[in-house]
């Protein structure tokens, strides 16, 4: 048992000391994660990777019981922790009061007003809500896979399924994502 895990199930006994213990193993590998998830943000994001960290573990550590199976899944459920803020954070700047993603610029570069298309990360969340529906185990992957920074085989061991299993759902969930964010683009059939 590693130490995550044993300080993971501490937590679960209700020890009020194994949070303290659990931040200083996880950190780095939590501000990698977070790195990662904030490189595939547009320019301009005004949360840190630091921030984010911070947020996530207050989530995941809170109050509540998690029922940690490991050191595995308590990063799959920071990944979906980070995943979450960054969608919650996408959506607080796409509010018409702060204007709607409106981008600020001089009346002398533009002689009219555009349009700018919905944050895509708000639409890959919107599909990957939908996707979570129409097939829970091929969501698991991408989750684990994506949000989550594990290689395919990782994501089978956590969910209990082969590799070749994973990968399938991985080829299934890109497809149907991919259909899912596009089919707004084509136009409506006679």
């Amino acid at each position: 048992m590693t130490d995550v895990t044993r300080i993971l199930n501490a937590i679960e006994r209700g020890d009020a000391k194994a949070p303290d213990e659990l931040l200083p193993l996880v950190y780095e590998e939590l501000r990698l994660l977070a790195a990662q998830k904030l490189s595939h943000e547009p320019p301009g994001q005004t949360l840190q990777a630091t921030a984010l960290v911070h947020e996530a573990y207050l989530r995941l550590v809170g109050d509540q019981s998690h029922g940690w199976q490991g050191r595995s899944h308590f990063f799959a459920a920071a990944a979906e922790a980070m995943r979450r803020i960054l969608v919650e954070n996408a959506r607080r700047k796409a509010r018409l009061k702060r204007g709607a993603g409106r981008r600020r610029i001089d009346l002398g570069e533009v002689s009219l007003a555009i349009e700018t298309p919905p944050d895509d990360l708000i639409a890959l969340d919107e599909a990957f809500t939908r996707l979570t529906e129409a097939d829970p185990e091929a969501a698991e992957v991408v989750k684990l896979s994506y949000f989550g920074g594990l290689t395919l085989e990782e994501a089978a061991e956590v969910i209990g399924v082969s590799r070749r299993t994973a990968h399938r759902y991985w080829a299934f969930a890109r497809a149907w994502l991919y259909d899912e964010m596009t089919r707004g683009d084509e136009p409506p059939s006679p």
